[in-house]
């Protein structure tokens, strides 16, 4: 397994305009677009390494405007508002800055995948597990983030019981990795005639969507491979089609489905990039266990580990229970607003 490109650290403007000046290079020459899939992925990181550089720029800019209505407030109240206000401006464009400068893992910039599966529990859990679901997709929504449902498997009665997709955006895995755990929730059951309080519990797992310069060695033998009929819930889930494919990796146990084109080819190489990635974050699993060993600390894992809890009932309540953080406006989270939670863990673990 061989490591891929990174670029210089997230203020290093000199190697950040060099690696910029290159790309520009390459996608002026004739054979540049020869391989689609390719060009798209080194625009992607032209436009990865330049956002931090447009954003310092502006600021500069506001700095100045801010310092001019500063002047003019010393003279003319009215423009003590606005001065005010530009600051402000100012002051949010570097916290977002200095959030992403703690993104400085090999694939943060990249792109992520989500998988959901819902627990214990029948039609209470399926049910959470599509709310998270539709809270991770609004979240996407809101960062400008592309997503892509891959699979989609609705749950007996309400809820689903798995999904997957992908997200396509700048520093997508960096922002959603936050998220991978148990996720609880604590509300009156609107499935349950006698209104009594239940509690829920779906996993997320995210996985980095790993570039092809990764080498991850699959053995063909090491897999079964079935095809079936797909079903879903439509409209923007999936597609329904006679192509569906599920690839099992033995050694691991790994399953991986794909359901979303209505190609079977197209579906089994987006199984199999997937795959590659659930595999590659298992190595790394393995090597960050390797090193507690011999540093003799156990550190939690977020994999597999209650993390946050929903409270419905009887108070209303987000919180995250490896920062702290809470969040009593629970609708507005489940609506996807998940900045604090996410900017708490990444000052956290920074």
């Amino acid at each position: 397994m061989s490591g891929s490109r990174r670029s210089g650290g997230f203020f290093d403007r000199p190697t950040r305009e060099k690696r910029i000046a290159e790309i520009d290079d390459l996608s002026s020459e004739p054979s540049f677009w020869n391989d689609n899939e390719r060009a798209q992925e080194i625009l992607r990181e032209r436009a990865t390494l330049q956002d931090p550089l447009t954003t310092w720029s502006r600021l500069g800019a506001e700095l100045d405007d801010a310092r001019l209505f500063v002047e003019m407030a010393a003279e003319e109240e009215d423009a003590a508002g606005e001065a005010d206000a530009k600051l402000t401006e100012v002051d949010e464009a570097l916290s977002k800055l200095e959030l992403q400068r703690l993104l400085g893992g090999e694939h943060d910039t990249g792109n992520a995948i989500l998988n959901i599966h819902s627990g214990a529990g029948g039609t209470e859990s399926q049910d959470w597990a599509e709310m998270l679901l539709r809270q991770y997709l609004r979240y996407c929504e809101r960062r400008g983030f592309k997503t892509e449902m891959v699979e989609y498997s609705p749950g007996e009665g309400a809820g689903i019981k798995s999904a997957t997709f992908t997200v396509e955006g700048p520093y997508a895995y960096g922002y959603l990795k936050c998220e991978a755990g148990v996720h609880r929730l604590v509300r009156i059951s609107p499935f349950d005639s006698a209104a009594r309080r239940h509690t829920s519990f779906a996993s997320v797992f995210i996985f980095p969507e790993i570039e092809d310069d990764v080498e991850i060695e699959i053995d063909e033998t090491d897999l079964r491979i079935d095809t079936y009929r797909s079903s879903g819930a439509g409209g923007q889930h999936v597609n329904k089609t006679d192509s569906a494919v599920r690839l099992t990796h033995l050694p691991t146990g790994i399953v991986v489905a794909c359901q979303n084109e209505r190609s079977q080819h197209k579906n089994k190489a987006t199984a199999m990039k997937i795959l590659r990635s659930r595999l590659y974050e298992l190595e790394m699993q393995k090597k960050q266990e390797q090193l507690d060993k011999l540093q003799e600390t156990k550190k939690d894992i977020a994999w597999g580990s209650q993390i946050r809890s929903y409270v419905l009932h009887p108070y209303r309540m987000v919180k995250d229970h490896r920062t702290g953080v809470e969040v009593g406006n629970t609708d507005a989270v489940l609506d996807g607003d998940l900045d604090r939670f996410i900017e708490g863990y990444l000052q956290q673990t920074a």
